[in-house]
């Protein structure tokens, strides 16, 4: 395979990872060379088929996102795809064996979002799994280099990991899902009101993804346990801030931790990083 060619597509989901999501960036950049392609190519997959869904409403949606599927697993067939981002990712899930089930999971969860508004719990859990914990799961394969035995041990704490930054992500879109896209994710919302009690409810759910999340960060390999703690610290710092925001500000802006918090928090991980 031309290297040349290899290099732009991941060089392409990495700019697509920065352009969308500085948070993720800064803490892919503190993950080691040897596995920053992999994480790239995963993130950059993932917000493609985010903005399919939730972006080009012009567009018929649900064809742009069969054509991607279709495209995705010719690729993974042939080993090559001309589109860049395809290319990468199917470059990582070949490398890493990362699991079908789990790419095809989160396909599911994000068509859902084609038909579905609200959510009971049941349909809840399984969003929250396709959406965000099969791609902690992705990542997991690549944090520890395909490792079966380390993966399938760490699994349960990056499933919660995943859910803690999904929910947190739903509480801080909350204006716009609601009123742009029509969706109310959090089944709590359907049978009471959002306001400071029931945001609190659902923070409370969250916070205990996180105490259980946190102990599989200590056990990942050197390489990968400062970008995740990266992650960690910054959702966290995004929760805490949600947290002292009332109900009814949240449903009028969008709360986001500032660009120099970011880099503070970068730097307090750097100096925390050999003690953790």
């Amino acid at each position: 395979m031309d290297e040349l060619f290899r290099d732009v597509c991941f060089r392409t989901s990495r700019v697509v990872t920065d352009m969308y999501s500085t948070s993720f960036s800064i803490g892919v950049r503190c993950l080691g060379e040897n596995i920053r392609e992999g994480i790239y190519s995963i993130c950059g997959f993932v917000r493609l088929v985010d903005k399919v869904v939730d972006t080009f409403h012009h567009c018929n949606k649900a064809k742009l996102l069969d054509e991607l599927e279709e495209e995705y697993y010719r690729a993974l067939r042939a080993g090559i795809s001309l589109n860049p981002i395809v290319h990468a990712f199917q470059h990582t899930v070949r490398k890493y064996h990362i699991d079908d089930e789990l790419v095809q999971a989160f396909l599911r969860s994000m068509r859902s979002d084609l038909y579905r508004s609200t959510y009971n719990e049941v349909d809840f859990k399984e969003y929250i799994y396709g959406s965000t914990e099969v791609v902690g799961l992705m990542c997991l394969k690549v944090f520890v280099e395909g490792d079966q035995k380390r993966y399938t041990e760490l699994k349960p704490y990056a499933m919660r990991l995943g859910a803690a930054f999904q929910k947190i992500n739903f509480l801080r879109d909350i204006r716009h899902d609601v009123q742009k896209l029509n969706r109310v994710y959090f089944p709590l919302l359907e049978v009471k009101s959002f306001n400071d009690n029931t945001k609190q409810q659902i923070l409370d759910d969250i916070f205990e993804d996180y105490q259980e999340a946190e102990k599989w960060i200590r056990q990942l390999p050197p390489f990968s346990r400062w970008g995740v703690y990266t992650a960690y610290l910054y959702y966290r710092r995004l929760t805490l801030l949600i947290e002292r925001t009332p109900a009814e500000v949240l449903m009028q802006k969008r709360i986001r931790v500032s660009n120099r918090e970011k880099l503070w928090l970068f730097g307090q991980t750097y100096l925390n990083a050999k003690i953790y």
